[in-house]
């Protein structure tokens, strides 16, 4: 398979950097992308290899640009079956459940949302690097609730945009032990990998880590735990976990970032991503995905709401 080739031929007088110029001219392409073509050594000027994004154009000058082709991940399908919320050519909305890691990682090569994905939809194969097809954002294996795999490059990089550029509203429901000080909040904590347990993360000194943020609102009390909902505004690694463990509410069924052992009857903890709002491809106004309470958490909450 040979690459995708564009030739442009700058005749403007107006001083615009290449990849401002080529993001108007590349239909379906997101500067970001263009940023890395050029980058990556897939763009010259004038016959000659730029990989400086900000290359001041100048009238006159001929540009050629390389698209290669996505690779082959050589991940197998598997025929595991997906609750699908929503689908067109470009992407899909799935509800995804507890236990389930998203992409193929260290001791999770098969089984994963990814494999499932690309027996639903083969056309995913390659999309967006090798060991992700499709994979845009992530949810913990334990935790349940929406995430959007893109069928498609051009789909992928607009997803990758939106998140990045913070247009994505995400809402997670939370049970948590206790009760945050305030019926609405804002945590700005940030976070980085932990220095004793590195497969975990943690909350540290702002030159350790990155800069993470939640909000958060109060749905329902009880007795020893309230019902919270989340909205990240960023989307740093266990984030939400993290948060509410800060301010003294972590998560049911948390054994990590909470206690150690649930002070309810569940095997999982209680985070779900419940609601995502996001414009897709092509279109202007945003769409709102809804995925609601798994039964196994809906059952919790019931039980807490007995006399």
């Amino acid at each position: 398979m040979s690459d995708n080739e564009f030739r442009f031929q700058f005749s403007r007088g107006d001083g615009v950097r290449l990849d401002r110029y080529l993001t108007e001219v590349m239909d379906g392409y997101s500067r970001s992308r263009i940023q890395g073509l050029i980058r990556d050594g897939f763009v010259t000027v004038n016959h000659q290899i730029v990989v400086k994004v900000a290359l001041v154009m100048e009238p006159g000058m001929e540009i050629l640009v390389r698209v290669p082709p996505v690779q082959p991940s050589g991940l197998l399908a598997e025929d595991i079956p997906l609750d699908v919320l929503f689908e067109n050519d470009d992407l899909m909305v799935i509800n995804k459940p507890a236990g389930m890691v998203v992409h193929p990682a260290a001791g999770h090569d098969s089984g994963t949302l990814v494999h499932a994905a690309l027996a639903h939809a083969p056309e995913l194969e390659g999309i967006g690097g090798e060991q992700r097809p499709g994979v845009v954002h992530r949810l913990d294996k334990d935790t349940s609730g929406i995430i959007l795999l893109a069928k498609n490059d051009r789909t992928h990089h607009w997803l990758q945009d939106q998140f990045r550029l913070r247009k994505v509203k995400k809402v997670y429901l939370a049970l948590v032990d206790g009760q945050p000080p305030t019926p609405t909040g804002r945590v700005e904590a940030p976070i980085g990998r932990d220095p004793v347990h590195r497969k975990e993360m943690a909350i540290v000194r702002p030159d350790k880590g990155r800069e993470a943020i939640t909000e958060y609102k109060v749905v329902e009390v009880f007795s020893h735990h309230t019902l919270v909902e989340a909205y990240p505004q960023t989307g740093r690694t266990h984030q939400i976990r993290l948060h509410l463990a800060f301010i003294g509410c972590p998560i049911v069924g948390d054994v990590v970032y909470g206690h150690r052992k649930s002070s309810l009857p569940l095997d999982r903890h209680f985070l779900h991503a419940v609601q995502l709002t996001i414009t897709l491809p092509g279109e202007k106004a945003p769409q709102t995905f809804r995925a609601e309470l798994p039964d196994e958490l809906a059952v919790v909450l019931s039980q807490l709401r007995k006399p």
